[in-house]
């Protein structure tokens, strides 16, 4: 059986997938959250973020929540994420990023925290900005590189993605034909050093961990404002991004209008729509490749739950009894395990 969840408006929601048998539960949440992790080594203990009542924790997969430690020093936590490959005393390694921007480090299941203050003295550091709120930015994705436990990427939005060696304790500024506005990141077990990154400007990626970066948009245009990126488990050179006209069209379900894209190969990017929602009132997918299932893809907006068992060729829409109030939410961090 396949379980995803995903976070929108108050609540956390849960699918179950089993051989076609589809299921839908939805629980009500402390506050709205912005971002969720679950630890690859106790799936019933899951991480959230907050926009100011800071980082939550579920030991039951959701079902109920608790405050983390407070030596986090903002209590907007836009990203979390916990470590694939590092654990002590049986707690994988919790990364949180901040607005501002800021990362911070737990190793006993998010009680107590270490921040990384040289994040924040990168030469770029002074041009970092939100446009909505032009006088902050925050870290918008964490991404622990899964075959170098010692190496880290940060998106900060509007800054960049920035890269430690050493597990945050210093850093490397942002990289030429990367994208600054960055939004979510991803990898590939199979493809080492190899980062993939969906931005407000397009597709990036890098194929050495990080040191150098190439800017690939062919075929994307004017679909180029990107907020979601997943990577088919059985192939590294096939590629899936939501992706948008720009903000206006991403977000709001009132004025949203969306799609999915797709890359093959060293091919362009191409639009599918099959058995997908029409983009107009869509707001933008979360997306996730399925573990050791090669080719298969889910997707999840306002308007349902989509799966794809063709590498994101084509898409059918999962049987579930779809709250009618989600039409009018947007949907956070998709997760998954099975």
């Amino acid at each position: 059986m396949t379980v995803l969840h995903f976070v929108a408006g108050n609540a956390i929601f849960r699918i179950d997938d089993n051989a076609g048998k589809c299921s839908i539960k939805e629980t009500e949440t402390p506050y709205p959250f912005l971002c969720l992790a679950t630890d690859p080594f106790n799936r019933k203990r899951m991480y959230a973020g907050t926009f100011d009542n800071g980082l939550w924790f579920s030991d039951d997969t959701g079902l109920t929540w608790e405050k983390a430690g407070s030596s986090i020093s903002s209590d907007r936590v836009p990203s979390v994420a916990v470590s694939q490959t590092e654990t002590v005393n049986g707690h994988g390694v919790v990364w949180a990023g901040t607005e501002p921007s800021m990362l911070f480090r737990s190793e006993d299941g998010g009680q107590s925290w270490t921040d990384f203050p040289r994040l924040g003295e990168l030469p770029s550091h002074d041009t970092w900005s939100f446009p909505p709120r032009p006088h902050t930015h925050h870290a918008r994705y964490i991404q622990p590189d899964i075959h170098a436990e010692n190496r880290i990427f940060v998106g900060i939005e509007l800054g960049g993605v920035m890269k430690s060696e050493d597990k945050g304790l210093h850093w490397e500024d942002r990289k030429k034909n990367s994208q600054f506005d960055c939004h979510t990141m991803t990898m590939h077990s199979d493809a080492p050093g190899r980062i993939y990154e969906a931005a407000g400007g397009g597709f990036a990626e890098s194929t050495d961990g990080g040191k150098t970066w190439r800017t690939i948009n062919d075929g994307l245009e004017p679909y180029t404002y990107l907020v979601n990126v997943a990577v088919d488990t059985g192939d590294p050179d096939t590629i899936v991004v939501a992706a948008a006209k720009g903000a206006r069209s991403a977000y709001r379900p009132s004025s949203a209008h969306t799609v999915i894209m797709r890359r093959e190969g060293n091919n362009s990017w191409e639009r599918v729509q099959e058995g997908l929602p029409s983009p107009d009132g869509a707001s933008i997918f979360s997306l996730v490749a399925a573990p050791d299932e090669p080719s298969v893809f889910y997707a999840v907006n306002n308007l349902g739950c989509y799966k794809s068992r063709d590498s994101g060729k084509t898409w059918s829409e999962l049987p579930l009894d779809w709250p009618e109030h989600m039409k009018d939410k947007r949907v956070h961090a998709l997760n998954i395990y099975k």
